[in-house]
């Protein structure tokens, strides 16, 4: 690389998992220990500036506004140096639209943004495989995030094998998320990382879950070709409750619930008692998502605003890929 300043700026989406990544095969390589299935959402976005300048002495990064430790993303970095064949170390400044660390997935668009900004500030040109695979290193969820609509998520047995690709629906026009934030969108106490390791590490119905992902997607994807909405809003639900039920079960337990999550969960069976499109899906913290239709989504959203402790409502339209 010359001594010129290179710059690229890039934006992802968060996606929510209907099949659920919970827990690793291997850390080193950030494998996942199952595939997954996921929809990108145009709600939750974050953009990401990597500028990689010669008079820097060491990384730096700026989250939202503010100085950010470097060491995850300079090992990210590292990568796509190592690549490159280039030394140079980079500036990057990155924010998300939505709450960070919280439960909602900014990993995952904030490594997806990161992986396709670096890349091409560092002058690499990665199809979208090979963004989906460096995405991954920094991110299991961020594999999927370079993709826009639904993607499936291959948990491989190589490092070029886990990866993730999209996956046609007839669903994906009709297809909406209300995304229902619980006390305010706080950072959580503890991270995705460190809690499906200890889940793994820890829980009697951890090898349950591993057995059930395999079937999940079979079902998960038959629903997405049939346009199947019923079928796969079924289960998305049943499949976070047990990546959740794994959770609680882990020694210490991990609940990231909060009374509110129980409450809009009680509001999602209601809605879907009296016939309205509705189903819910949770990741490693409070906030619930339901999945509804475009027609739907207004009740929805006016019927989870009203429960006490959900201090955020929104509608999100399937996103767009990592650009």
């Amino acid at each position: 690389m010359s001594s010129k300043l290179t710059t690229a700026t890039a934006r992802a989406c968060a996606n929510i998992a209907l099949v659920k990544y919970w827990g690793k095969r291997d850390a080193l390589l950030n494998l996942p220990a199952t595939g997954s299935l996921s929809l990108t959402l145009a709600a939750l976005s974050t953009q990401t500036t990597v500028t990689f300048d010669p008079a820097l002495a060491a990384d730096e990064v700026e989250l939202d506004g503010r100085v950010a430790p470097a060491h995850r993303v300079e090992r990210f970095l590292d990568l796509v140096r190592a690549r490159a064949g280039i030394a140079t170390r980079a500036r990057v400044v990155t924010a998300n639209d939505f709450p960070t660390a919280s439960g909602l997935a900014s990993s995952a668009s904030g490594f997806a943004a990161l992986a396709v900004a670096a890349s091409r500030a560092a002058g690499l040109a990665l199809d979208p495989r090979e963004l989906s695979i460096l995405a991954r290193h920094g991110s299991g969820s961020a594999a999927r995030s370079i993709f826009g609509g639904f993607a499936r998520m291959h948990s491989g047995d190589r490092d070029e094998d886990a990866y993730a690709e999209p996956i046609a629906s007839p669903l994906l026009d009709r297809v909406r998320m209300v995304i229902a934030i619980v006390g305010g969108g706080a950072p959580k106490a503890r991270t995705s990382r460190d809690a499906m390791d200890h889940t793994a590490a820890t829980s009697p119905l951890y090898r349950g879950w591993l057995e059930l992902v395999p079937h999940d997607l079979e079902i998960a994807e038959r629903a997405l070709a049939a346009g199947d909405l019923v079928a796969l809003g079924e289960l998305a639900e049943a499949n976070a409750f047990a990546m959740h039920a794994s959770a609680f079960a882990a020694r210490p337990a991990i609940i990231y619930w909060q009374p509110a999550t129980l409450a809009v969960l009680e509001e999602v069976n209601r809605l879907r008692a009296s016939g309205v499109a509705a189903w819910a899906t949770i990741d490693a913290g409070p906030h619930v998502k339901v999945l509804t239709t475009a027609a739907d989504a207004a009740r929805v959203q006016a019927a989870v605003r009203l429960v006490d402790g959900v201090t955020a409502a929104t509608i999100s339209a399937a996103g767009a890929g990592a650009s």
